[in-house]
């Protein structure tokens, strides 16, 4: 039997080997080469390295590996299969709500999991999903508008 974890990114198997205390941000930036999620503060406060596990938003950035065995970890470029944009990450380019970008990949992670279980959320259940980020370009209006208009266009979706 091999040490490590089995655990699947992205939809892919990985096996990680070695110290299974290490950050599962750690790992993905620097053995799996995924570099969208990033490293804020460490502590679980900005969200800027929020990827889903299972399904769920979850910090990357103090989460051991070991805790993951046969887990499901979706990274942003995991919202993009086969390369091509998924209608949140369209919305956010077409209602620039962006601006230096280092939170966006977290609240896409964290709209994506909204949108996943209400396609048609309020701005008050928006601004609750996405209330555990740290942005301060002042894009959060535009922001919230691209959330809801990919929620409208998932929605309208066949």
């Amino acid at each position: 039997m091999r040490g490590g974890v089995d655990l699947f990114v992205n939809g892919t198997p990985v096996h990680v080997a070695g110290d299974g205390t290490k950050p599962l941000l750690s790992v993905l930036r620097n053995e799996l080469g995924l570099r969208g999620s990033r490293f804020g503060c460490g502590t679980e406060q900005c969200g800027a390295c929020m990827v889903l596990i299972d399904g769920e938003p979850s910090f990357s950035c103090a989460r051991a590996i070991e805790s993951l065995a046969g887990k499901r970890v979706t990274t942003v470029e995991g919202l993009s299969p086969g390369g091509s944009l998924s209608p949140l990450q369209q919305a956010f380019l077409d209602e620039q709500a962006g601006q230096c970008g280092y939170c966006l990949s977290g609240i896409l992670i964290s709209a994506a999991a909204l949108l996943a279980r209400n396609p048609r959320p309020s701005r008050s259940e928006i601004a609750a999903a996405l209330d555990r980020h740290l942005c301060r370009c002042g894009a959060h209006n535009r922001i919230m508008r691209a959330v809801a208009r990919a929620g409208a266009q998932m929605g309208a979706a066949p």
